[in-house]
C-alpha cells in the first residue's frame, strides 16, 4: 500500500511531465481550432467545384450547410469566364464523405448567415440517380444568388427617393376628392373580374404568344425612341383634336353606341377574310426574293418612273381624244351598213390577195414600179423632124401595102409571126415580149424578160452578096427562147467590179409570194 501511494504522488509531483501533457493538450486544441475553417482533421472529403455567376461575398471557410447541418466548407473561390461570356466565380467546396454523393441535379444557394454579411452555401441535394464524381463541376445554371437585404435597400437612392416623393404627390393629387368613384370602382370590381378570368386565360394560353407581344412592343419602342420628341409633339397637338370632340359631346356618344355592332360586323368579316389573309402572307414570303432583287432594281425603276410621270399626265389628254374615237367606233359598229361594207370589203381582199401575191415580186424583187417610171421618157420621146413622137407608135407603125401581116396597119388579129402576105417585102415580127413570172418556184429572182427572145421570131441576118436593100434577100434563122433563171433586174459594181448594189435576188423575208397567177402556188417564203 505504501507503495502504490509512493507511486501516483511521484507522477503528479513530477511538474516537468504536467507542462509537457498542457503543452500538448494545448497545441492539439490550437491545431484544431486553426484547421477548423478547413474541416476537422483525418475526416475523409471529397471535392466538387461550383460556377456561380456572383461571388456574393463569400470567403474561404464560409460553411456548406445542407438540411441545416454542417456538410463541407468553401476551400477557394476564383474569378472564371463562364460560357454566356461574363465573368463568374467558381467555388471550390471540400465536402464530408458522411454526407453521400451529390446527385447531378442537386442545386446550390448561397445563403446571408446574419446581418453582418456573413454567408454560407446551402446545397439542395435532388433525387437524379445519377452523381457528381470527386472533382466535378456544377454549372451555373444550378446555382444562384438571391438578392440581398442590403442591395434591395442600396436601390433607394437619392434620384429614386425624390422620384417617388413625386410620384406619392401625383397619386395624392389624383385620388384628392374622388372617394365617391374609388368607392363606385370597388363596387364594380368583382363584376369586372368575373369577366376578366376568361379574358386572362385567353392571355395566358400559349397560342396567345403574349410573351412575343411583350417582345415586339419593346422592340417597337425601341425603333419610335429616336422619334420621341416628334411623339410628344404628336400628343400636345392632340389636345386640339380632344377639344374638338368635347364640343360635340352627343356626335361622340352616336360613334361609341355604333361601335359595338361594327366591331361585330368586323368581326364576322375577319372571320372570312382570315383564308384571304392567310394566301396574303403566303404571297408575302413568296415575295421576298423579289423585294431583295427590288433593291438592287430601284435606280432603274426610279429612272421609269421619273420618265413615265409626265408621260402619264399627257396621256389624259390622249384618254380624252380616244374616247371621242372610240364614240365614233361604237356608233361604226351599231351601224346597219358596217356588216354589209365589212362583207364587201372581205370579198375585195379575197379577190386581190392573190393578184398581189402574184405581182408583188414584180415590185419588190424586180423593182418593176420605179423601172416603169425611170424609162417612160423613153416611150414618149423619139426625136422626128417635127420635134418628137411616141415612140412605141413608130415601132408600130408599117410602110408596106394594105393587108399585109403587119401590126402597124391597124388590124392584127393576133400575134405577128413572120408569115406575111405574098408579094411583101418583109415578114412581120412581134415588137413586144412576154413577161413571165417576176420569180421562179424557188423565189429566185427572174427579172431579165428583155432577154428571153422573141417568141417564134425569125432573126434576120442580112445577107452580105445582096446589094441595095438590106433586107432584099436577107436570110432569116429562127433562135430559141433563153431558157434558165436571168436574176435581179440590175446590179452595180465599184471600179475593182466587186457588187456594191443588187436588186433583191429572192423573196424578201416574211412575204408569202407564188410563181404562177392567181395565187394558186406555193408560198415561197415558207420554202425558204
Amino acid at each position: 500500500m505504501k507503495r502504490a501511494r509512493r507511486s501516483n504522488a511521484s507522477i503528479v509531483a513530477n511538474p516537468v511531465l504536467v507542462g509537457a501533457v498542457t503543452t500538448l493538450v494545448i497545441v492539439v486544441a490550437v491545431f484544431l481550432a486553426y484547421n477548423a475553417n478547413n474541416g476537422l482533421p483525418f475526416v475523409p472529403t471529397r471535392q466538387l467545384d461550383v460556377l456561380v455567376s456572383n461571388g456574393a461575398n463569400l470567403v474561404k471557410g464560409n460553411e456548406v450547410r445542407s438540411g441545416g447541418f454542417r456538410v463541407g466548407v468553401v476551400t477557394d473561390m476564383t474569378p472564371v469566364m463562364l460560357p454566356n461570356h461574363k465573368v463568374g466565380a467558381r467555388l471550390t467546396l471540400k465536402l464530408d464523405k458522411k454526407a453521400g454523393a451529390v446527385p447531378v441535379d442537386s442545386r446550390v444557394v448561397i445563403r446571408p448567415r446574419s446581418a453582418l454579411g456573413l454567408k454560407y452555401v446551402e446545397l439542395q441535394t435532388g433525387r437524379s440517380k445519377k452523381v457528381f464524381g470527386d472533382g466535378a463541376t456544377m454549372p451555373a445554371t444550378q446555382a444562384s444568388v438571391p438578392v440581398e437585404l442590403d442591395e434591395f435597400y442600396n436601390m433607394f437612392d437619392e434620384p429614386t427617393r425624390r422620384a417617388a416623393q413625386g410620384n406619392l404627390q401625383g397619386f395624392g393629387d389624383a385620388l384628392a376628392g374622388r372617394g365617391a368613384d374609388i368607392n363606385q370602382t370597388i363596387q364594380v370590381a368583382p363584376e369586372l373580374f368575373d369577366h376578366l378570368g376568361s379574358v386572362m386565360a385567353n392571355l395566358s394560353a400559349p397560342r396567345t404568344e403574349l410573351p412575343s407581344f411583350f417582345k415586339e412592343l419593346g422592340d417597337a419602342a425601341r425603333i419610335v425612341a429616336p422619334v420621341s420628341k416628334t411623339n410628344a409633339h404628336l400628343f400636345t397637338t392632340m389636345a386640339n383634336t380632344f377639344e374638338a370632340f368635347s364640343r360635340d359631346p352627343q356626335a361622340l356618344k352616336d360613334t361609341i353606341s355604333k361601335s359595338p355592332p361594327t366591331l361585330r360586323a368586323g368581326t364576322s368579316s375577319l372571320r372570312v377574310q382570315r383564308p384571304f389573309l392567310e394566301h396574303t402572307a403566303a404571297l408575302s414570303r413568296d415575295l421576298d426574293t423579289a423585294t431583295t432583287e427590288l433593291r438592287g432594281a430601284l435606280p432603274t425603276v426610279n429612272s421609269a418612273l421619273r420618265v413615265g410621270t409626265p408621260v402619264q399626265r399627257r396621256s389624259v389628254a390622249l384618254n380624252d381624244g380616244l374616247d371621242g374615237a372610240l364614240g365614233a367606233l361604237e356608233d361604226l359598229v351599231k351601224a346597219p351598213t358596217t356588216t354589209g361594207a365589212l362583207r364587201a370589203l372581205t370579198a375585195t381582199v379575197g379577190t386581190l390577195q392573190p393578184q398581189v401575191r402574184y405581182l408583188g415580186p414584180f415590185v419588190t424583187v424586180c423593182n418593176g414600179w420605179n423601172q416603169f417610171w425611170t424609162f417612160t421618157a423613153e416611150h414618149f420621146s423619139a426625136p422626128d423632124d417635127t420635134g418628137s413622137s411616141e415612140r412605141a407608135l413608130l415601132n408600130m407603125a408599117g410602110t408596106h401595102s394594105p393587108g399585109s401581116d403587119n401590126v402597124g396597119n391597124g388590124g392584127a388579129n393576133e400575134f405577128a409571126h413572120g408569115e406575111g402576105e405574098q408579094g411583101d417585102s418583109a415578114e412581120e415580127f412581134l415588137h413586144g415580149n412576154f413577161y413571165g413570172p417576176a420569180v421562179d418556184k424557188n423565189g429566185n429572182a427572174d427579172c431579165g424578160a428583155g432577154q428571153t427572145g422573141y417568141v417564134q421570131a425569125y432573126n434576120p441576118l442580112r445577107d452580105k452578096s445582096v446589094k441595095g436593100d438590106p433586107y432584099q434577100g436577107a436570110v432569116t434563122e429562127r433562135f430559141p427562147v433563153v431558157s434558165g433563171r436571168l436574176g435581179p433586174t440590175y446590179a452595180q459594181y465599184d471600179k475593182e467590179g466587186k457588187g456594191v448594189g443588187l436588186n433583191p435576188d429572192h423573196v424578201p423575208a416574211g412575204e408569202t409570194f407564188t410563181d404562177r397567177p392567181g395565187g394558186t402556188g406555193p408560198d415561197i417564203a415558207r420554202q425558204r
